[in-house]
C-alpha cells in the first residue's frame, strides 16, 4: 500500500497531533537494523551482550544518527514520502539521509528507575548563530524553522510496558501561543518545555506502541515524553529512531480566510490555537 494516509488519519493527526502509519516500512529492514544498532552498541560498549542480560545494566544506551542502506530505506519508502507531503507539504521537507538518534531502552530489574531523559518537553528544530543563546541546546519558534514533523520510526514491537513514549493528545495547541511572543528567534526547547509541560497538564496521555515497521508522525508542537522499560526482565529491549523531517522553509502562517493555498495539516492547528484559522 503506497497511498499514504486515509481522509481519517489525516484528522486524527490535525485533532490529536500524532498519526500512526502501520507498516510504514519492510519488518525485513527492521531486522537488519536492529543487527546493525546492536553492533554499533557493543563497539561502545564492549561488554555488553545481546545473548546475555545480565550485561543488560543500563536503563537507556544512545546511539547517534546511521546512515546505514537499512535505515535510508525505513524512512524513504513510497507510503512515507506520500505521508510526508500530505502532512507538510509537497516539496516543503527533506528527504531523510538515515536515522536517529536511537535511544535503545532495556528492561531493568527496578522498572520505576528514572532513566534521566524522561521529561515532557517538545522539539527544537534550530540552533541559533550567537554563541550563548546556541549554548541552551536546540530551539524552536512559532514557524517551526528546521523541523516539518517529528517521527518515531519502531524497529522492534513496542507494547505498553516496553517504554513506550507517552504523547499529551491535542497538546500541539497548547504551544503556539507559548511561542507567539518569541518572534523569529524563538524559544530554547529548555525554556520553553516546563511552560508546554504546564499548559498541556488537561491533555489525554497516549502511548507510541506499535509492530516493528511502524512509523508515528508527529506534529513538531506536540508535548512527550520519554519513559522507563517496564516489560520484565524476558521483555526485548526496544530499538526506536526519532529523527525530525526537516522542512525547507517555514510555516505559512497568514490567516486562513483569503489565502490561495490551503493550510497543510501541520499549519491548520497552529492557525486555529492563535485564532487565526
Amino acid at each position: 500500500m503506497d497511498d499514504g494516509l486515509t481522509p481519517d488519519q489525516v484528522a486524527t493527526f490535525e485533532r490529536d497531533g500524532a498519526v500512526l502509519v502501520e507498516g510504514a516500512f519492510p519488518t525485513v529492514l527492521a531486522e537488519r537494523g536492529r543487527r546493525l544498532l546492536w553492533r554499533d552498541l557493543q563497539a561502545r560498549h564492549p561488554g555488553l551482550d545481546p545473548a546475555d542480560r545480565s550485561t543488560w545494566t543500563e536503563p537507556v544506551l544512545r546511539l547517534d544518527w546511521s546512515a546505514e542502506p537499512p535505515f535510508i530505506a525505513a524512512a524513504n519508502t513510497t507510503r512515507l514520502h506520500t505521508a510526508y507531503d500530505q502532512l507538510a507539504g509537497e516539496g516543503r521537507w527533506t528527504a531523510p539521509f538515515g536515522l536517529g538518534s536511537w535511544p535503545v531502552r532495556f528492561p531493568q530489574p527496578d522498572p520505576d528507575r528514572d532513566p534521566g531523559d524522561a521529561g515532557w518537553h517538545i522539539e527544537g528544530g534550530f540552533a541559533p548563530d550567537d554563541p550563548a543563546r546556541a549554548a541552551e541546546g536546540w530551539w524552536t519558534n512559532l514557524a517551526c524553522r528546521g523541523r516539518a514533523l517529528l517521527m518515531l520510526f519502531l524497529f522492534s514491537d513496542v507494547g505498553p510496558d516496553e517504554a513506550p513514549t507517552r504523547v499529551r493528545l491535542g497538546s500541539h495547541r497548547d504551544v503556539p501561543p507559548l511561542l507567539a511572543d518569541a518572534g523569529d528567534d524563538g524559544r530554547s526547547v529548555r525554556d520553553v518545555s516546563p511552560d508546554a509541560e504546564a499548559a498541556s497538564r488537561h491533555r489525554p496521555v497516549a502511548l507510541a506502541t506499535g509492530r516493528a515497521g511502524d512509523v508515528w508522525l508527529v506534529h513538531p508542537f506536540l508535548v512527550h515524553a520519554a519513559q522507563p522499560h517496564r516489560g520484565g526482565r524476558d521483555a526485548p529491549a526496544r530499538f526506536m529512531a526519532q529523527p525530525p523531517l526537516s522542512a525547507t522553509g517555514l510555516l505559512d502562517l497568514s490567516p486562513t480566510v483569503g489565502r490561495a493555498i490551503p493550510p497543510t495539516p501541520v499549519e491548520r492547528p497552529v492557525l486555529e490555537s492563535l485564532g487565526r484559522g
